[in-house]
């Protein structure tokens, strides 16, 4: 009876071991399982995190040359009643377009060199500082100074211009300096999380000679010197912007030379090129990745004939696309508007749209022999319709 006793009590304590093991090999079991779902879902998480593709974008708008005759400032100093000048009027159509754009780009053809030096028009042209404010007023904060009229008043007339826009807040005014530290320094802004550049080059001076030492004055294009600024730039920002005064005057099409000079700079990885100088419109095309703007025409000029007094305004949204630890630069929603500027009633710039037969003549047929130059390279190009009211 005392033997039976004994063993009931060992199996009681051995099952009451098992037991314990079990409970125990279940609970590790469970709990062994539970870290690795946890692990996994936290893998998960952080694949997740490092896939995530981050967009941000921003608004462009650009317009050509700002060539200011006689008869332009005459009429602005008309405006302004005899007290100074006035050129607001005259951009008052395109400052309600213009004013909604993050960048706004114009080349400023004739140097502001003000009334101290004696305004003047074609050939030598000098203009007054009131053509800048009232681009200023118009939301432009992108600015070309390298033109073949850079240095039309010398050395005296690109100072002068150079501490006006100096004196400007918010306006990146590139292409003619007052001295070799201030063209030589990297300047990099920022629109909505979007870091650039901006550099200006002309390939023509009209014969002048810049002063030797003195180069400065004019970003006049040079391969090796071209090659050495985007290299300041290429690695610091996101996008890359190049304008360039090139091209024959008067000409629709880019000649061979613009189209080997626009092949180097989208080698040299720049994302977009703006062209000016002819005077007229040139197509718009693609170069691998880098948009070629071969001329934008006249934004506002005294010149003759409808094909000169036609320019383009283009708009396009900058789309930046980081993945992976990579950054791409894209542009979509590529738009032009063409623009004419009445120079019988106050050379007021009006879109096209809003013209009529009384301010221009046949309007719609010019529409439709400026829209195909325009998008003759790019079916990426659209152009405004005259419907758009």
């Amino acid at each position: 009876m005392k033997r039976k006793k004994i063993k009931l009590k060992r199996n009681i304590k051995n099952f009451l071991i098992l037991t314990i093991f079990i409970i125990l090999a279940t609970y590790t079991g469970w709990y062994l399982q539970r870290n690795d779902s946890l692990k996994n879902k936290q893998v998960n998480i952080e694949y997740k995190t490092v896939n995530t593709k981050k967009e941000t974008s921003a608004s462009m708008v650009m317009v050509g040359d700002a060539l200011i005759h006689g008869t332009i400032y005459t009429r602005a100093n008309r405006n302004a009643n005899y007290n100074g000048y006035d050129f607001k009027p005259m951009l008052s159509h395109i400052k309600e377009i213009t004013t909604n754009y993050d960048l706004a780009y114009y080349n400023q053809e004739t140097i502001l060199g003000g009334t101290e030096l004696g305004l003047s028009t074609y050939p030598l042209f000098n203009s007054p500082y009131e053509v800048g404010d009232a681009f200023l007023d118009a939301g432009f904060n992108l600015v070309s100074l390298a033109t073949n009229h850079t240095i039309d008043k010398g050395e005296k007339g690109v100072l002068n211009s150079r501490k006006y826009w100096n004196q400007k807040e918010n306006v990146f005014a590139a292409g003619s300096y007052s001295s070799f530290e201030e063209r030589d320094k990297v300047i990099i802004n920022e629109v909505n999380d979007i870091t650039y550049g901006f550099l200006s080059y002309t390939t023509y001076t009209n014969g002048l000679i810049v002063p030797t030492g003195k180069e400065y004055l004019v970003n006049v294009y040079n391969k090796d010197q071209v090659k050495e600024d985007i290299e300041k730039y290429k690695d610091k920002v996101d996008l890359l912007i190049v304008s360039m005064h090139w091209g024959t005057e008067y000409m629709t099409y880019p000649t061979e030379k613009q189209k080997e000079m626009a092949k180097y700079l989208a080698d040299l990885g720049v994302d977009l090129i703006i062209g000016t100088h002819p005077h007229v419109i040139e197509p718009i095309e693609y170069i691998d990745d880098t948009l070629v703007i071969y001329s934008l025409g006249n934004f506002i000029s005294s010149q003759v004939g409808v094909e000169r007094l036609t320019g383009l305004m283009l708009s396009l949204n900058i789309k930046k696309e980081e993945y992976h630890g990579k950054t791409t630069i894209s542009f979509d929603n590529i738009e032009g508007t063409l623009i004419y500027t009445d120079r019988n009633n106050g050379y007021i710039v009006y879109p096209y749209h809003k013209l009529n037969n009384n301010i221009l003549n046949n309007y719609k047929s010019y529409y439709e022999k400026y829209s195909k130059i325009v998008t003759a390279y790019s079916d990426k190009v659209t152009v405004t319709p005259l419907e758009i009211n």
